[in-house]
């Protein structure tokens, strides 16, 4: 098969053919018809996370139609129309058998611990604890907008957020995930301060029904205008970016009692934290980490329902060809909305 692939980080990606992957024995080999460009992609390459190890070929926002079935899977069967979560489960570990597999004590992540997406097939392990089934309504493009960036911010925003209808939600970086943020929030009956300092994903924000935008570059205090713009501070804050500064910016930034959640990865940087703030004002710092496939109902529903959109956030269409150069412009900035590769 052809796949875009690494052999050092931070070096080339250059699109190669590489064997076919195995069909794992309780798993599925999945035609990869469409796969989001995910910045959690470009700290794989660029050496941030220690589950890659070269050669290595990135993608984790699939989806596709199964062309394989291991012996010991049950559930599925060829030509089925899939997705998956970036992080899959065991199914023994104490927390998959709370139903908390995205923090799987022996976890695996396609794209990161094994072979990725950015491929014509990808090996899927654990396909009946794992594999999430394709509404007939929904195409494989927004599929995979949904991704890691869509369902982290859905269990960002709803589950580890716990927002509410009329609170306020600020978020911090306008890309893909805080994107979904925004539209997730709008659904759920939420306002939204939205924060970057791009003005295309500003306005993409202003469009997706953010109550107030506002340019990171052009203020002096974002916390105080994330306060200013909520009265007192938002209820939830999402650091969407994964910045020290708009860490603190989100801490920063919300009312007493309110709550946190870091979802945007900080590449290694141990960000100083308002601590005395915490304290005082009793505020909740929360990680967030994908969402387990039992939950992609309660988001499909919404998406059924008409109520989300995520191909909305869809902007650019790419060949597998593109990834390469795609993927190691991410560094330099990502434009606004997502990008997601596209099978010939």
């Amino acid at each position: 098969m052809r796949a875009a692939i690494y052999h050092e980080f931070g070096g080339p990606i250059a699109i190669e053919t590489v064997e076919d992957p195995a069909c794992p024995p309780a798993g599925v080999i999945i035609k990869v018809h469409a796969n989001g460009l995910c910045r959690s992609d470009w700290h794989g390459w660029q050496g941030h996370d220690a589950m890659v190890r070269l050669p290595h070929v990135p993608g984790h926002e699939l989806a596709g139609t199964i062309v394989e079935v291991g012996p010991d899977c049950r559930e599925w069967s060829r030509d089925a129309r899939v997705t998956v979560p970036f992080t899959l489960g065991c199914g023994t570990c104490p927390a998959c058998s709370a139903g908390q597999q995205q923090v799987c004590h022996r976890a695996e992540q396609p794209g990161f611990s094994s072979w990725g997406a950015f491929a014509d097939y990808v090996a899927v392990d654990r396909a009946d604890l794992n594999l999430v089934a394709l509404p007939d309504h929904l195409d494989f493009i927004t599929a995979a907008s949904l991704g890691c960036r869509f369902t982290t911010a859905f269990r960002a925003v709803i589950d580890r957020g716990r927002l509410q209808a009329g609170e306020w939600l600020a978020v911090h970086g306008c890309g893909g995930l805080g994107l979904s943020a925004v539209m997730i929030a709008r659904a759920a009956g939420a306002r939204v301060v939205a924060v970057d300092i791009d003005p295309a994903a500003i306005e993409l924000a202003h469009s997706l029904g953010a109550t107030v935008t506002l340019d990171g570059g052009q203020q002096d205090d974002v916390a105080g205008a994330v306060r200013d713009a909520t009265g007192g501070g938002a209820h939830v804050s999402l650091d969407a970016l994964g910045h020290p500064q708009t860490c603190a910016d989100s801490i920063r930034g919300l009312r007493t009692q309110g709550r946190h959640v870091q979802a945007g990865l900080l590449g290694g940087k141990e960000p100083p934290l308002p601590m005395d703030e915490v304290i005082g004002r009793e505020l909740e710092l929360l990680g967030t980490h994908g969402m387990a496939a039992h939950r992609f109902p309660a988001l499909l529903d919404m998406i059924a329902e008409g109520r989300l959109d995520p191909g909305r956030l869809v902007t650019r269409h790419l060949s597998l060809d593109a990834v390469p150069e795609a993927l190691t412009g991410m560094g330099d900035g990502r434009g606004a909305g997502m990008a997601v590769m596209v099978a010939d």
